[in-house]
């Protein structure tokens, strides 16, 4: 029944795969914390108007790809298709921006109606940082040297390289935008119909189109270069100088673009061949206006995001589940007592699996399932000694060891 499959676009996170990205996601959170990030979390669903002032109401993740549905209530509420505007409207509305500046991280589940592929899911998980109130370049260059410690964290930064570009000021991102309106107008019945429709309202999102004709249009564009004032260059020469001397190689990439008018200065993308279409796997640029426009102070932000799932496929090996120890009891009157046993053990902060049922021959066969270190035996003469028996299931070995040894011995396992 179709109805007992997972939705299109959507999957399960069983226990090998679990394991991957709960791996990516607390490397995250270690690197996070040692940069003196906080954690933060915002709920997954937003009033629509916090993602339609934020994304723009004709942005394609608006017009396209959000899950927006009315509630009892007759409110309109979305399904967070990225975690940057829950975080700026936490902002505003928890009245933090008297604690500036503020460094979160969040991590959880983000929801766009896309058409799955490798990579991309309609839902998926991030990891991502927010670097809120300061407006100086090095705020750029930490946010950047953080996603690279997380790549190089996971064994991936030498699969991935580093592009960066500038957006500018305000001032020269509008002189940018006269010059691609005048270029673009040029072309205009060669452009496909999306481009043809953004070339007034945000012609630098044509620079990012997957149209193949406008790709061809677009490599004769004027670059951004032209259109810099000094405060820009300035500003970006920082960056990069920044980035130098942390030793994080990177490449100019001229056409790396934020369509959105509160993106300014840099955008960044950590990109790598191994995912096919899907190049980018961590993402981020400077955002001055968004608190502005979402109606708060102007607050200056710069952040990052991380698909977790495209973290997960690239990565080798993650670190292995401890191995737990297998409690196997013989007889009902071993099986009450090892119930408590177990408890305990585990209160102790061992991992301890308990058999159920079965003979002495499935119970084994179980712990050997399990991976177990070793399994502790426990019937009516071990009972009578106060003792237990504990195989070593590497080697074979077994010994009697007391009960109140027990935790110690186990211990020395580990």
């Amino acid at each position: 029944m179709a109805s007992l499959k997972p939705v299109r676009g959507t999957h399960d996170l069983l226990p090998e795969e679990a394991r991957r990205a709960y791996h990516v996601t607390q490397v995250g959170r270690m690197l996070a914390e040692r940069y003196g990030y906080d954690e933060a979390a915002t709920p997954i669903f937003e009033f629509s108007e916090v993602f339609t002032r934020t994304l723009g109401e004709t942005s394609d993740v608006v017009t396209k790809e959000m899950y927006t549905f009315t509630d009892k209530g007759g409110d309109s509420i979305t399904l967070r298709p990225e975690g940057t505007a829950g975080i700026a409207r936490a902002l505003i509305s928890g009245g933090l921006s008297q604690n500036l500046p503020l460094k979160l991280f969040y991590a959880g589940p983000m929801f766009r109606y896309e058409r799955p592929q490798r990579g991309r899911l309609r839902q998926f998980h991030q990891i991502g940082v927010e670097l809120l109130g300061v407006a100086d370049p090095v705020g750029d260059v930490e946010v950047i040297a953080l996603g690279a410690a997380v790549l190089d964290e996971l064994g991936l930064q030498e699969n991935t390289k580093l592009e960066i570009n500038t957006l500018g000021n305000t001032e020269s991102r509008s002189a940018y935008r006269n010059v691609l309106i005048e270029y673009f107008g040029d072309h205009w019945e060669n452009l496909s119909p999306d481009s043809q429709a953004r070339l007034k309202r945000n012609p630098l999102r044509i620079l990012d189109s997957k149209d193949e004709g406008d790709r061809r249009i677009v490599a004769g564009a004027p670059i951004f270069d032209d259109s810099l004032d000094s405060e820009s260059q300035d500003f970006f020469a920082e960056v990069c100088a920044g980035l130098e001397i942390l030793e994080i190689n990177w490449y100019r990439n001229p056409r790396l673009v934020r369509g959105l008018d509160y993106y300014c200065h840099t955008a960044f993308e950590f990109t790598t061949e191994a995912l096919g279409a899907q190049s980018a796997v961590l993402a981020g640029g400077r955002y001055d206006g968004l608190v502005e426009q979402m109606g708060g102070a102007s607050t200056p932000g710069v952040g990052w995001a991380s698909g977790i799932e495209r973290l997960s496929m690239l990565i080798d090996d993650i670190p292995p589940r401890r191995r737990p120890f297998a409690i196997v009891p013989l007889g009902n009157a071993a099986e009450e007592f090892c119930l408590k046993l177990t408890n305990r053990l585990r209160r102790a902060g061992l991992i301890v699996d308990l058999s159920y049922r079965g003979k002495m021959k499935q119970r084994m066969k179980r712990a050997n399932h399990l991976n177990a270190r070793a399994a502790i035996i426990i019937g009516d003469d071990e009972l009578e000694q106060s003792s237990a028996t504990v195989r070593d299931l590497d080697s074979g070995e077994q010994e009697l060891v007391s009960l109140n040894d027990l935790q110690h011995r186990l211990e020395n396992f580990l």
